[in-house]
């Protein structure tokens, strides 16, 4: 049976081919995903390990939890503290480090790095030795505000040499100091595509609002002694409830942990797609095998009358499915190396910048692509060998198998309705949910509604193919034929449009949710908002109160607000205030007022609805807050309004938080001006903050765009990430029309031989392929359509201006993709079967 078993797989080579490719597909996303997540992993952390060659302690603020009317603070490391740290016995040096955000531009005005791992630091010099982190590779340290050094990749990519003047910005307006020096570090963010920037300890504290203080202190171990001795001494020496002491070790291993967790979620999200390619993939396999077996069923048949037992005709289906797959497994794994390390090229290609380090194929990697490529070939294969091995042998040599009985079809058609009917009950019950509580529900709902129209396939299959008769009609007899073939065998139609009516329906139900989401959050924006422009960070962070003192003086400015956050404790629990200019507020928004009035001054404030409802608060009701410098103060609720994910909370008067606050900042300045929108009035503002990269002023359209952009760049992402299951789907059409046209050579040979020209028979086998290919992407659309409904409805509880949008133009160039992915399948079988030999065929079997 062994022997048997490999001859059949070498005398069908052509036919397991294009299964060999579906799960040669699948393989190398897995493992070409894993190569790429170990390998980025692997660099960063070994990056990461670097930056911590310098210290062996460190030593970091002790944050307080909030209690009472406490608000949570964190501790400052004072210059004493520091003295302390490096008196320890065992201590060789100790180091003062004080960090914040520095954006940097290039020559041309660009913001290098993106901002997001955009830093700066100070450089340690106070005991006239060099900083041993940053080692100059030319000029000297800096000394004063007018100086600063730059890590040598930055300097690179900006064009910076010692001596220009570089543009950067700590919190908003520009700094132009002199560039001293250029260094090399084994920074994390450095070399991940970021930048960093070091001025002189004084500096760096003014500029970063932390004067006289740091934000950590690496102490440096002497000869002789360990880290744990060091860190002990340290725990003895220094206060507990104001610091905390970590070993570089430990540190280096939570970095580690850090980077991983971070690489998990990429990880995840990228086997999700090779996993739905792997589940098409399996519709192809198991078509291939049920077809195979069918050819073979009177070989079959002969070895159990011959003594073979059942087991040993399904273990010969399985041995070939074995082997099938541990050559889909060897290649996927080759393949999907290449694709690591392709995906890593790409990574620099497109401006991130990847540590240097080796390709990782890692044992596990190895053993994961073979067991994935083996186990998935063998379970799809398992069925059809079981169902072949139960055929009794007179009734497998005289055709009596041929059909499927009327019973097993109506218990089909009964299984598939059920787990349809509960699929759809589930979701529509997942809609009526709040927010993430459906979410676990709606995906059972889906997937048990993907299952049930899949096992409903056949019996679908008739009427929709049937609708399309009137169209084929104009082909005459070979779309007349082309119609009969499509619905001649259910099973293998629904099989092969299965494996494109998943692809399509993850593809549309994406596509849905994006267009809605975009319309929803544009509808935000213009309803909410009536400032002209809203000026931010580009990287999210806090700007100066000048950055707003600035815009006010800008000519034709009308209303200017700043909007920043501070914690509180209210009824004992932390609550952040969102602080505003009160007289302005109501000229620079629209938010709709459920009671009371729009009001924020001196003990007034206004609360969002979900806020007031948690605290079973109304218009009239009086709180007392507890600021974060511990004052307490009585506020009256003036209005509850309608929060959405751009405005929500308490709203108070800047006025009465910032003599509480140490360091104001703000997130977001609101503008006004008399003149609206243009672009002299956008370049007047921009002017006025130094032109800086670092400083984003958008209207509500810049803002439209940027959401568009970033909607635009996700689903082209999944849409490629897609497109390997569309290919594993378009290699199930190949290979069930090539199989298709094999079994019915005897039939196209009668067919030719009276009278049906080999155009025809193209035409034929391309009408069949087009309608199989039109019947999955319905389906697709269809289902895709519904999920995207139903997730909206979820996202609907959380965002009141959700709508749904239907993207006409794109589902109806989905099911274009669809009947194009018909034609090309259909290219090599229908050429196959023009070419048969009529005489030859006809003596076929």
């Amino acid at each position: 049976m062994f022997r048997t078993a490999l001859r059949n797989v070498l005398a069908h080579k052509a036919r397991l081919l294009m299964t060999v490719l579906a799960v040669m597909l699948g393989v190398a996303f897995v493992s070409g995903t894993l190569v790429f997540t170990n390998t980025l992993s692997s660099a960063l952390q070994n990056s990461s390990a670097k930056g911590y060659d310098q210290v062996d302690v460190a030593v970091a603020p002790e944050h307080r939890a909030a209690s009472g009317d406490r608000v949570g603070e964190t501790p400052r490391l004072t210059q004493a503290l520091l003295r302390a740290s490096a008196e320890v016995p065992g201590a060789a040096s100790a180091t003062g480090v004080v960090t914040g955000f520095t954006a940097i531009a290039d020559k041309d005005g660009k913001l290098v790095g993106g901002g997001f791992q955009s830093q700066g630091s100070n450089y340690w010099d106070a005991s006239g030795r060099p900083d041993a982190r940053y080692p100059l590779t030319e000029g000297r340290a800096p000394h004063g505000a007018g100086e600063v050094l730059l890590d040598s990749r930055t300097a690179d990519r900006a064009g910076y040499r010692v001596g220009d003047t570089v543009r950067l910005s700590v919190d908003g307006p520009v700094l132009t100091p002199e560039v001293t020096g250029i260094f090399t570090t084994d920074d994390g963010n450095v070399a991940a595509g970021g930048s960093l920037a070091l001025f002189d300890t004084a500096t760096a504290q003014r500029l970063f609002g932390k004067p006289g203080t740091y934000d950590q202190i690496e102490v440096k171990a002497a000869a002789g002694t360990s880290q744990a001795t060091l860190k002990s001494a340290l725990d003895k020496a220094l206060p507990k409830d104001l610091v905390e002491t970590t070993t570089a070790r430990q540190l280096a291993d939570e970095q580690a942990e850090m980077i991983s967790a971070s690489m998990s979620g990429l990880k995840q999200g990228l086997l999700v797609f090779a996993g739905i390619a792997l589940f098409v993939g399996t519709f192809i396999i198991a078509n291939t095998f049920t077809m195979l077996v069918a050819q073979r069923t009177r070989e079959l048949a002969l070895m159990r009358a011959v003594g073979a037992s059942r087991r040993q005709v399904t273990r010969s289906v399985l041995i070939e499915a074995f082997v099938v797959g541990a050559v889909a497994g060897v290649t996927g794994l080759l393949a999907g190396v290449g694709i690591g390390a392709g995906l890593r090229a790409l990574m620099g290609t497109l401006g991130a910048t990847v540590p240097d380090g080796p390709l990782v194929v890692s044992p596990g990697t190895v053993a994961t692509a073979l067991a994935v490529g083996v186990v998935i070939t063998m379970l799809a294969a398992w069925l059809p060998g079981r169902r072949a091995a139960k055929i009794p042998p007179v009734a497998a040599m005289s055709s009596v198998h041929a059909k499927a009985t009327a019973k097993s079809l109506v218990l089909r058609n009964i299984l598939g309705a059920l787990f349809s009917a509960a699929g759809v009950a589930v979701v529509l019950t997942a809609t009526t949910m709040d927010g993430s509580d459906g979410q676990a529900p709606m995906g059972l709902g889906a997937v048990l509604l993907i299952i049930g129209v899949f096992v409903l396939t056949p019996l679908l299959s008739r009427p929709l193919i049937a609708a399309a008769a009137p169209l084929l009609r104009v082909f005459g007899v070979s779309g007349k034929l082309a119609r009969q073939n499509s619905v001649r065998n259910p099973r293998r139609t629904a099989a092969t449009a299965s494996a494109l009516m998943i692809g399509l329906t993850l593809i549309t139900g994406m596509t849905v949710m994006a267009g809605s989401l975009q319309k929803s959050i544009d509808k935000m924006a213009s309803s909410s908002l009536k400032a002209d422009y809203v000026v931010t960070m580009a990287n999210g962070n806090d700007m100066a109160p000048d950055v707003e003192e600035r815009l006010r003086k800008v000519e034709g400015v009308s209303a200017t607000s700043p909007m920043r956050n501070s914690p509180s404790r209210i009824d004992g629990e932390t609550e952040f205030l969102t602080g505003v200019t009160g007289s302005a507020i109501g000229s620079l928004t629209d938010l709709p007022v459920e009671s009371g009035s729009f009001t924020v001054s001196g003990a007034k404030a206004v609360v969002d609805d979900e806020t007031a409802k948690s605290h079973g608060w109304r218009a009239g009701s009086a709180f007392t807050v507890a600021y974060e410098d511990g004052a307490r103060q009585r506020l009256t609720v003036a209005g509850v309004y309608q929060g959405n994910d751009m405005i929500s909370g308490i709203l108070v008067d800047n006025a009465a938080l910032a003599p509480h606050q140490d360091e104001p900042r703000d997130m977001t300045v609101m503008v006004k001006t008399s003149q609206g929108t243009s672009d002299a009035v956008k370049d007047r503002l921009e002017k006025a903050l130094g032109a800086n990269p670092a400083i984003l002023v958008q209207d509500k359209q810049d803002i439209s765009n940027e959401i568009a952009k970033m909607f635009t760049l996700i689903l082209n992402m999944v849409y490629g990430l897609l497109a390997m299951a569309v290919i594993v789907a378009v290699l199930g059409v190949i290979n069930t029309l090539a199989m298709s046209v094999f079994e019915r050579s005897q039939e196209i040979g009668m067919l030719r031989a009276i009278g049906l020209d080999r155009r025809a028979v193209k035409r034929m086998v391309r009408l069949e392929s087009l309608v199989i290919s039109l019947f999955g992407g319905v389906l697709g659309i269809g289902l895709g359509v519904f999920f995207g409904w139903a997730a909206g409805e979820l996202l609907g509880t959380r965002m009141a201006t959700y709508e749904l949008v239907l993207p006409w133009s794109r589902m109806g160039l989905f099911l274009l993709l669809a009947g194009v992915v018909g034609v090309l399948a259909a290219l090599w079988p229908a050429r196959r079967a023009a070419r048969l030999n009529m005489l030859t065929a006809i003596k076929s079997e």
